[in-house]
């Protein structure tokens, strides 16, 4: 039964999805309403890219690693205008010389590495209350030398409300 569900993944979703890592989420879906049916399980899987392949992927857009890049054909293609790239070094991209399609790989990568850092950042910001400042009072005032420790309350933390 195992192998029949790998043959019917294989079949709809491709050889690349079983190479790579894969992202599932699982819901419950209601039955159409007066069917008398019970919910379903749907579970989806989609393929996702690591994030070395993200920047491997997106480093070699325009130009190939230079070990591929000095072969006679990139060398005819770069005298010629043509960009050539990939990781393979196998993808025609356009008309570009190599300091264009370096300038191309520059960007792309700032924009891939723009992409990430938006990801590690929380939409909201998490607000939290002022340390309290030591120069309000006197160092003489017989109060300040012991410290009283007040819990805050409930009441006292406002909803966090959005920047906009």
């Amino acid at each position: 039964m195992r192998s029949f569900f790998r043959s019917v993944l294989l079949v709809l979703a491709g050889q690349s999805v079983l190479a790579g890592p894969l992202v599932c989420t699982t819901s419950i879906e209601a039955p159409p309403p007066g069917s008398g049916s019970y919910p379903v399980e749907v579970t989806v899987c989609h393929p996702t890219e690591t994030t070395s392949e993200l920047i491997n992927r997106r480093f070699y857009t325009w130009t190939s690693p230079m070990a591929r890049g000095v072969d006679p054909l990139h060398q005819l293609t770069d005298f010629l205008g043509i960009a050539v790239g990939g990781i393979e070094g196998n993808r025609v991209m356009g008309l570009g010389f190599p300091d264009q399609t370096l300038i191309w790989d520059g960007s792309a990568l700032q924009n891939t590495t723009g992409a990430l850092l938006e990801e590690q950042s929380p939409p909201l910001p998490l607000r939290t209350l002022d340390i309290p400042s030591g120069f309000e009072g006197s160092l003489a005032a017989s109060d300040a030398n012991e410290a009283v420790l007040v819990s805050p309350v409930i009441d006292d933390f406002p909803d966090v409300t959005p920047l906009w």
